[in-house]
C-alpha cells in the first residue's frame, strides 16, 4: 500500500473523546485510524507528537469582498489567512458583486473563487424578497450552503449591497421589506429545507433612536449603544422565532450579541423549535468597557455590548444554546477605520484569529477542548448538512485536520495578518495555544506558520439538500 499522507503520534480529539493514534490518508480521504504502524510506503509524513489533531475547523461567516472591494480583501488572501489560522473550510457570504441571488451568479462566483481558494469553501445565497423569491429553490438545488436575509435594511438596487444609512429620498434603493414580505421569505426558504440566517437588528427602531442620540450630540460609544440597543436585536429575534414556528423554517440567528436573545433562543429550543445561533470572539472577549482602550477598531454591527451580555453568551455556549462560533470576517482598510466612531464602517478581520482566540479560551477554562471541536467543526458541519464529509474524523471522510500546540504562545499583531486589510480589535492580544498545521483533504496547506501549498480548495455543497441535524 502506498499512503499519500500519514499523521503519526498525535492526540486525536473529537467532540467526545481524546486518544493517541495514527491517521492514514489515501486519495484525500481517511483510510485508517490506528495505534499501530501499517505496512506501506508514505509520500508525506507529519509527526504530531505533543500536538492535538482536531477535525478541520470551519468558519461559517466570512465576507471576502470578492468581487466588490479588492482594496479591503480578496479570496486568495482571506483563504490564506484562514489556513494560517487553522481553518480548513470557510463559508463565503452572498453580498458580493454580483450578489449570490440567482443560479447564474452562484456559478460565476464559484468560477471566480475556486482558483484562489487555499481551503475548501461553501457559498451562501441571498434573500431579496420578491426580487429573487422565485430563485431560491433553484439556488438551493445548485448547492448554496444556506440563505441569508439582512432584516430591516435597505438594499442598493444596482449592486444589492446593504445600506446601513437609509435615505427614503434615494431612488436607487430597495426599501426595507415589510413583515409580510419577510414572512414570505421564511415560507419559501422552508421549502428548500435549508437554514435561513438573519442579521437581527431592528433598523426602524435604530433609525428613531439614532436621530434622538444625534440630536443630543452624544457621539460616544455609549451613545452608539443607545442608538443600537439590545432591544433592536431582541425584537427581531422574537419576530423571527414566531415566523419560523409558523412557516416551519430552520432559523439561524447570526452574530448573537445580547443576553435577551440567548434567553429567547433557549426558550424556543426547549419548545422543540429548530432555532440555532452563533456568536463571535469579539462578543465573547470584549465589552463596552474595552472601547477606551481599543477605539473605533472595535466597531461592528451588531455592536459589542455589556459585560452582562458577554457573560450570558459564554453561558449560552456552555449550555449548548449557541451552536457555533464564527468570525464574521469583514475587513475595511486602515484609512476607512481611522475616523470618527459614528462615521466609519463596521467590521474587522477575524478569519485568521478565530481559532487562536477560541483555543486560548480552552486554556483559560472558558470551554474545554471537546466543546471547541463542537463549536468550530462538528456542529457547523452537522447544522449545514456537510457532516460527516466535514467536521469528523471517520474512515472514508475528507482528511481535513487542524493541528494545535496548546502550549505555544503568540501575540496577535495586525502586521502579521495575511488579509489584504489587517484591522482587528485584537491587535497586541496575547493568546496561549495556536494552530501549527492545516491539512485539507490530505494535503498540508500550512505548517508551523508558513503556507506550503498553492491554492487547491474546492467548492463544497451540502448533502441531503442541506437539511442538517437539530443540535
Amino acid at each position: 500500500m502506498e499512503w499519500d499522507h500519514v499523521i503519526f503520534n498525535g492526540t486525536i480529539v473529537t467532540s467526545k473523546d481524546s486518544f493517541k493514534g495514527n491517521i492514514y490518508i489515501k486519495n484525500g480521504k481517511i483510510s485508517a485510524i490506528t495505534s499501530e504502524k501499517l505496512e506501506g510506503t508514505i509520500k508525506e509524513i507529519t509527526d504530531a507528537e505533543g500536538l492535538l489533531v482536531l477535525p478541520g475547523l470551519i468558519d461559517t461567516h466570512v465576507h471576502s469582498r470578492d468581487k466588490g472591494a479588492p482594496e479591503k480583501e480578496d479570496f486568495f488572501h482571506s483563504t490564506e489567512a484562514a489556513a494560517m489560522g487553522g481553518l480548513t473550510t470557510i463559508f463565503e457570504m452572498p453580498n458580493a458583486i454580483p450578489a449570490i441571488c440567482n443560479v447564474d451568479n452562484l456559478h460565476e462566483q464559484i468560477k471566480n473563487l475556486t482558483p484562489k481558494a487555499h481551503v475548501d469553501f461553501a457559498v451562501w445565497g441571498l434573500c431579496l424578497g420578491d426580487l429573487n423569491k422565485k430563485d431560491l429553490i433553484e439556488l438551493s438545488e445548485a448547492g448554496v450552503i444556506a440563505f441569508k436575509f439582512f432584516w430591516g435594511y435597505a438594499i442598493d438596487s444596482k449592486t444589492y449591497q446593504l445600506i446601513y444609512n437609509y435615505d427614503p429620498l434615494n431612488t436607487d434603493v430597495i426599501q426595507p421589506l415589510k413583515d409580510g414580505e419577510v414572512y414570505e421569505i421564511f415560507e419559501e426558504v422552508a421549502k428548500t429545507g435549508k437554514l435561513l440566517a438573519i442579521h437581527a437588528e431592528n433598523a426602524d427602531l435604530i433609525d428613531t433612536l439614532t436621530s434622538r442620540v444625534k440630536k443630543e450630540k452624544d457621539f460616544t460609544y455609549e451613545g452608539l449603544l443607545r442608538a443600537r440597543p439590545n432591544l433592536a436585536e431582541e425584537t427581531v429575534v422574537q419576530t423571527a422565532i414566531s415566523f419560523a414556528k409558523t412557516a416551519g423554517t430552520r432559523l439561524h440567528v447570526l452574530h448573537l450579541s445580547t443576553k435577551e436573545s440567548v434567553d429567547l433562543i433557549d426558550e424556543a429550543q426547549k419548545k422543540g423549535l429548530f432555532i440555532t445561533s452563533e456568536t463571535c470572539p469579539h462578543y465573547l472577549y470584549l465589552n463596552n468597557e474595552d472601547y477606551d482602550r481599543i477605539g473605533p477598531k472595535m466597531k461592528v454591527y451588531p455592536p459589542v455590548k455589556y459585560k452582562e451580555d458577554q457573560n450570558k453568551l459564554w453561558e449560552g455556549i456552555d449550555k449548548g444554546i449557541i451552536s457555533l462560533v464564527c468570525s464574521d470576517h469583514a475587513p475595511h482598510t486602515a484609512k476607512q477605520k481611522n475616523g470618527e466612531l459614528w462615521d466609519i464602517p463596521s467590521g474587522m478581520c477575524g478569519v485568521e484569529t478565530l481559532a487562536p482566540l477560541m483555543i486560548d479560551a480552552v486554556n483559560k477554562k472558558k470551554i474545554n477542548i471537546h466543546q471547541l471541536v463542537s463549536l468550530l467543526s462538528e456542529n457547523p458541519a452537522k447544522l449545514f448538512g456537510i457532516y460527516p464529509q466535514k467536521g469528523s474524523i471517520e474512515i472514508g471522510t475528507d482528511a481535513d485536520f487542524t493541528l494545535i500546540d496548546m502550549n505555544a504562545k503568540m501575540t496577535i499583531k495586525e502586521e502579521n495578518l495575511h488579509s489584504v486589510s489587517k484591522i482587528t480589535a485584537f491587535d497586541g492580544y496575547e493568546v496561549e495555544g495556536k494552530p501549527v498545521g492545516t491539512i485539507v483533504r490530505g494535503k498540508t496547506v500550512m505548517r508551523n506558520g508558513e503556507i506550503i501549498n498553492k491554492p487547491f480548495g474546492q467548492f463544497i455543497r451540502p448533502d441531503n439538500n442541506g437539511s442538517g441535524d437539530n443540535l
